[in-house]
């Protein structure tokens, strides 16, 4: 009888620690895509309200950007931002994956902008970006849009 119960408590914390592993790794694959939703999320908020001192907090040293126009550093893209004049805008589709320390968002992006001095029509679009985990904040490190300008 005794074997029988050191069988079942062995069997019994094998099932408990595999359910524990399962679980944990559905939570961290819950919160990976909570946080890349919610990092672009505010991203286009700030740039809606005209937020440029969060921007300014939020965007890495070596950011780059690149555009149908070219590519972009982080001052320059904030200037680009500043002059966006963004209509009511939606979001969708998100694709959030994890890359060690680094966060990648694709999501499809329905707007009306002006981006270099050129007023884009209200249409769907995809854009990529990037963050980067910096001690208890993300850093924007990475935006692709590749809407074309005329």
């Amino acid at each position: 009888m005794m074997r029988y119960g050191k069988l079942f408590f062995i069997v019994l914390m094998f099932i408990f620690s595999f359910h524990l592993f399962a679980f944990s790794e559905t939570v961290e694959d819950m919160d990976i895509n909570s946080i890349g939703k919610e990092l672009v999320l505010q991203l286009w908020a700030d740039m809606k309200a005209n937020n440029w001192m969060e921007l300014q907090k939020q965007i890495a040293p070596g950011f780059q950007s690149i555009h149908q126009d070219g590519a972009r550093d982080n001052q320059v893209q904030i200037e680009l931002i500043k002059e966006l004049n963004l209509s009511e805008y939606t979001l969708s589709n998100f694709k959030v994956t994890m890359e060690g320390q680094v966060i990648i968002v694709t999501y499809q992006v329905n707007v009306e902008e002006t981006i270099a001095g050129n007023l884009i029509q209200k249409k769907s679009s995809m854009r990529l970006s990037a963050w980067l985990k910096s001690g208890d904040s993300w850093k924007w490190i990475i935006h692709a849009n590749l809407v074309p300008l005329k």
